[in-house]
């Protein structure tokens, strides 16, 4: 319905990425949607509103997709703040406590969304902005509706693919070098990992989870052992990889070394066996501040990006794999990243995903204690 190709520079349609952020349970719809005339209503008054204020995960690419085409679309302004996500949240926390919301929508990885915005009682319920029939059928979603939050009205996982969120630098290591988790305590790399801090929301952290749980305990002391590089600061890390400052980077994801790919600096995606990953929605997470400034542009941009245009200019963006079952993502394939809905069944995702709010607070609050007790 909402469809517009874009014109995506060849090489960018090429790359993949993987990225750390998650899912929760399946539930189909079974509110009907609005009718036509609902929705032109809400599209009328969101023009007048003028903008909608959404936070969105750090990419150059991501922010010139949706500023070019939902404008386009709707002649409505998308006003996107790019920020780490515990220095958003938080700002989001101040505000919903001082009574003036400043954001409409925020995007992002699932821990902080659960343990910064919906315990905190910050999020509208997402499900009555749906609003198009082809957001709100059930069947046009892989897997169906799926939520990070147990109440399964929040956080909309729009994206579950499995992740890869260890980068190397080519001139210093050798793809025989590193063929699992297992290579990464190997004393010859001590001193040259780096690593998106454990210890604050984020990839970082639900990777170290991951380990926590697949490893155990014992592989986490020797890891810490290495002499890690950590950073909360996903660029500097990136550029500390892309310039052979260090050899090998855990916790971040395509879009992090989108800039240093594109020049032509030697990062390169590690792949690791297939038991070695776990599955995540990525940054593709979306929910709604409560009380936000423009509730009628909120409603039109979260339907525009649950939508076939607002999924393919997302995934094609950020290199993570929609759930839409009409956009394609066997294109990702090539380069490392599997999209659950090509490769996995739903029971499979339940099994593997690791962001729902159950297995965060079940699994995060342990393995992030583990992090304080061998990083501080």
């Amino acid at each position: 319905m909402l469809y517009l190709r874009l014109k995506i520079v060849p090489w960018l349609s090429g790359l993949a990425c993987f990225a750390l952020l998650g899912a929760g349970e399946l539930q189909a719809a079974e509110a009907k949607p609005s009718a036509p005339v609902d929705w032109e209503r809400t599209v009328e008054a969101a023009k007048k509103e003028g903008m909608v204020v959404v936070s969105v995960p750090a990419s150059t690419e991501l922010r010139r997709g949706i500023e070019k085409v939902f404008k386009q679309r709707f002649g409505i302004d998308a006003e996107l703040n790019v920020s780490r996500a515990a220095s958003v949240v938080g700002k989001i926390q101040q505000e919903s406590k001082a009574g003036v919301p400043g954001f409409d929508v925020h995007m992002g990885g699932g821990e902080s969304m659960i343990t910064g915005l919906l315990s905190e009682g910050i999020l509208a319920p997402l499900e009555p902005a749906m609003m198009l029939k082809e957001i709100k059928e059930a069947n046009n979603w892989w897997g169906g509706h799926i939520w990070l939050d147990k109440a399964k009205r929040y956080i909309y996982a729009s994206q579950a693919y499995q992740v890869e969120l260890i980068w190397c630098n080519t001139d210093y290591v050798k793809s025989e070098e590193i063929r699992s988790l297992n290579d990464l305590v190997n004393p010859k790399w001590s001193g040259k990992i780096g690593y998106l801090d454990p210890r604050t929301p984020g990839a970082g952290a639900s990777m170290w989870s991951f380990l926590w749980k697949l490893k155990g305990e014992d592989y986490l002391k020797k890891l810490a052992g290495q002499k890690l590089f950590l950073s909360r600061d996903q660029r500097v890390l990136a550029e500390s990889l892309a310039k052979g400052k260090i050899a090998l980077s855990v916790g971040l994801s395509y879009y992090s070394f989108l800039p240093f790919a594109k020049a032509g600096l030697p990062v390169k995606s590690v792949s690791t066996p297939r038991d070695e990953i776990y599955v995540s929605g990525g940054s593709g997470n979306v929910a709604i501040i409560k009380n936000a400034p423009h509730p009628n542009a909120t409603k039109v941009f979260v339907n525009w990006f649950l939508s076939q245009e607002g999924q393919e200019t997302y995934s094609r963006a950020m290199g993570q794999a929609t759930r839409r079952l009409d956009v394609d993502t066997q294109w990702l394939k090539e380069f490392g990243v599997f999209a659950a809905k090509d490769n996995l069944s739903p029971d499979q995702y339940t099994r593997l995903e690791n962001q729902s709010e159950e297995k965060i607070l079940k699994t995060r609050e342990a393995s992030a204690e583990l992090a304080r007790k061998l990083l501080d």
